[in-house]
């Protein structure tokens, strides 16, 4: 069987089974980390995350399961094994998992604090303190080497941090409603919003800094009307403009180690802040929205919904009292970690991996076995110690291209959302596979009407507007204050963007993903793990996103 892209290519529908026993695995693509095809590096990147740092923390938390990783048509697929034990031994193991992350739940803030962060600062200090241009050829393999060892040791750490936060949400969520049953579907989640994290400070500070280029109409003037590329050259030219660009700069330094998704390839704001160009521009052009007074709001609002609860629960007997206490804290902490570890993890030191394998390129560039620096994200890692080893003897120009190509090729081709054997019986209904269903999302369900696409409720609220379908961030300069966001997915670097969006659609995600949980804190309303709006929602089309209810309707006579 095959199927055609967009550009009328035919593919394959079986893919190329790597191991013979992979074609018995059930392998679903991870469109929420991975949207876009993913380079030769960025696979070895995968296996190493989630085929080490996963399944060591899986080990850890004696969690009964194993994840594989693997790359079909250019696309990140996974699959989650259980372990081949006796149903007996399955059963205990699970409920060691349980109460091993159990007990990590109430100690996630000092944890966090007094073990997880100053690790974290440890290993951006070795990268930090490695004199990348200055170093030999040999002391730069040898920090090469080093790096990729250390993604192992980082990945274990992002999911010691990950399992436990998200647990804990999904249990406060749970426990709540076992309490209070007749309630919105959003109200657990009013108590865990308004908190401080990495990615609400990001968008406070871009915010203020809009507001600095506000005070000056010279600089407004610049940001409202010259291309975004002529934005800084302009800005260069006179002493205001000067002084502005230090305190633009400053916030780079602090919040733009960040690329528009998970990964290698993707430059940072720092290399390419087109992005933050965009998004002061349109903090310029929305006056009245102020994340810091909404974020203020939302504490308050927050504060006052616990103090109800705790009113309604004082009759109740205190070991339920002290499992609300005990689960709300874990919860707000939950919550705080799941946006500061992706900023410090996932976008902070994956950039100095980043840096490491840019000054590999740079180097093998110039001496003419790659074309251009990035040409190196395109190569293995074992590809990489290859040709540092015979430089400059083994040519990767060729190579490169070939890969580029097929990337390029893969772009417009919707690949199948699984493949291989799917597996027998129901999925597993323990509380860390709920969690993460809630993160990931599950299927949407099926709509006989073509304009009517269901979901998963995000963001509560009912809005109307005209779509834009952002493919990537480089299509964000489309968005325009009142749009509908249509987008695969979301990631921290785009959280700004809905301070312009009037809402959020996503193919992915649920409940506890990034685009649901960043879009109540904003206050519009998301409909997330649609599957496929992207496709079915044209650019410029009237929807109208019911977050309530997790549909999004296509209005046709609009």
């Amino acid at each position: 069987m095959s199927m055609t892209t967009e550009n009328g290519v035919s593919e394959s529908m079986m893919p190329v089974w790597e191991q013979p026993d992979d074609e018995k695995s059930f392998w679903m693509q991870d469109r929420m980390h991975f949207p876009y095809p993913i380079s030769r590096m960025e696979d070895d990147l995968a296996r190493i995350t989630l085929g080490s740092g996963l399944n060591r923390a899986h080990e850890l938390y004696d969690v009964p399961a194993r994840m594989e990783a693997r790359r079909f048509w250019t696309y990140h697929y996974a699959t989650m094994k259980p372990l081949d034990l006796p149903r007996e031994e399955m059963q205990a193991m699970a409920a060691r998992s349980e109460q091993k992350i159990g007990d990590v739940l109430g100690r996630l803030d000092t944890l966090w604090e007094t073990e997880w962060l100053p690790e974290i600062m440890d290993h951006l200090m070795r990268f930090r303190s490695f004199d990348l241009m200055g170093a030999s050829d040999t002391a730069l393999m040898t920090h090469f080497e080093d790096a990729v060892e250390r993604l192992r040791d980082i990945w274990l750490l992002h999911f010691k941090i990950v399992l436990p936060a998200y647990l804990a949400m999904s249990l406060f969520e749970e426990f709540y409603r076992e309490l209070f049953s007749d309630i919105s579907p959003f109200r657990p989640y009013q108590l865990l919003q308004g908190l401080d994290n990495k990615t609400v400070d990001t968008g406070n500070a871009l915010w203020r800094l809009s507001q600095k280029a506000a005070s000056s109409s010279s600089i407004r003037d610049i940001f409202m009307l010259y291309p975004v590329h002529g934005v800084i050259p302009a800005l260069e030219s006179f002493p205001e403009g000067h002084d502005f660009l230090i305190e633009f700069h400053t916030f780079l330094q602090e919040y733009g180690k960040r690329g528009e998704t998970w990964g290698l390839i993707y430059p940072s704001w720092i290399e390419d802040p087109t992005p933050v160009i965009k998004n002061i521009r349109d903090y310029l052009s929305n006056s009245s929205h102020n994340p810091e007074r909404d974020q203020q709001m939302l504490a308050v609002e927050r504060e006052q919904l616990v103090s109800e609860a705790r009113a309604a629960l004082a009759s109740y007997p205190e070991p339920v009292r002290g499992q609300f206490e005990f689960l709300l804290a874990a919860a707000q902490n939950g919550i705080i970690l799941s946006e500061d570890h992706g900023h410090w993890i996932d976008f902070q030191l994956l950039n100095e991996m980043r840096r490491v394998m840019m000054e590999i390129g740079r180097r093998f560039s110039a001496a003419g076995v790659i074309v251009v620096a990035d040409d190196i994200f395109h190569l293995s890692f074992e590809e990489v110690r290859d040709t540092a080893r015979y430089l400059p003897r083994i040519d990767r120009r060729e190579l490169v291209a070939t890969r580029r190509a097929e990337m390029e090729r893969y772009r417009a081709f919707t690949p199948p959302p699984a493949v291989g054997t799917p597996p027998v019986g129901a999925p597993p209904d323990d509380p860390g596979a709920r969690s993460m269903a809630k993160f990931f999302g599950g299927p949407p369900p099926v709509s006989d009407n073509p304009d009517v696409l269901p979901g998963s409720a995000g963001s509560p609220g009912v809005v109307r507007g005209p779509a834009r379908v952002i493919r990537d961030i480089s299509d964000a300069a489309r968005l325009q204050p009142g749009d509908v966001m249509v987008t695969a997915t979301t990631a921290p670097p785009w959280t700004p963007l809905f301070a312009t969006a009037a809402a959020v659609v996503t193919d992915t995600g649920g409940v506890l993903s990034h685009c649901a949980v960043v879009a109540r804190e904003y206050r519009i309303p998301a409909v997330v793990g649609t599957g496929f709006a992207t496709q079915a929602i044209a650019e410029g089309q009237m929807v109208e996103v019911d977050g309530d209810r997790g549909i999004v309707r296509i209005i046709r006579d609009a």
